[in-house]
């Protein structure tokens, strides 16, 4: 395996024989839940934004695990600047051998929870955080999504190559995959009409021109 960085070495599901690195995944409440988990879970690495009176900063973090409401959890230390600056926060996950690119809006929470700590706890932490999961300034942070977006091409890589040429010579996007905002992602689902014929969409698929 390469070296890893900083924020990978927070990852919880480390896969030593294939050098991969997995978040821990709860079933999901809703199926738009369902779907972005499903997107991101393989992905070890985030890239976190956020406002800092009024500059942004983004950092590499490391997702520990997804839970049953959509939360994102991470680590973090309490010494951290980015801690004041949790109120408006945004994720970012790539994955261009796939064609898939997610980008999440919402806040962050801490949480000292040592119950928490201690399960979501992994090796690769120490260098950070020496003693192990009872470190002084060891935390939690807790990102709540509330709106997602996502770039998703279903092809292979040699179909999306002719799609991208097309686009190009008809100077319009052709079939370069799903563009789709979720939103409310973190309200609870609303109960259904005792006559429905079909679940309202949350939004409608767009064309889009996606880097590949």
């Amino acid at each position: 395996c390469r070296h890893r960085s900083a924020a990978m070495a927070h990852s919880i599901g480390h896969d030593s024989s294939t050098c991969k690195v997995h978040i821990k995944t709860e079933n999901q409440r809703t199926p738009e839940l369902a779907r972005l988990c499903k997107m991101i879970e393989h992905l070890p690495v985030a890239m976190m934004t956020i406002n800092a009176d009024g500059a942004l900063l983004s950092r590499p973090m490391a997702p520990l695990e997804m839970d049953e409401e959509g939360a994102l959890w991470f680590f973090t230390d309490l010494r951290s600047p980015k801690i004041e600056h949790l109120r408006t926060v945004n994720l970012s996950f790539t994955d261009p051998a796939q064609a898939t690119f997610v980008s999440l809006s919402g806040h962050g929470e801490l949480n000292t929870d040592r119950v928490r700590i201690e399960r979501l706890w992994t090796p690769f932490a120490r260098p950070w955080f020496p003693h192990g999961s009872d470190s002084t300034n060891l935390a939690l942070l807790k990102f709540v999504p509330e709106t997602a977006e996502y770039w998703e091409a279903s092809h292979s890589k040699m179909v999306r190559m002719f799609a991208t040429a097309a686009s190009v010579i008809a100077g319009k996007p052709i079939g370069m995959g799903e563009h789709e905002t979720l939103t409310d992602l973190s309200s609870p689902p609303m109960p259904k009409p005792a006559f429905s014929a079909s679940p309202a969409r949350l939004s409608d698929n767009a064309p889009h021109t996606a880097p590949l």
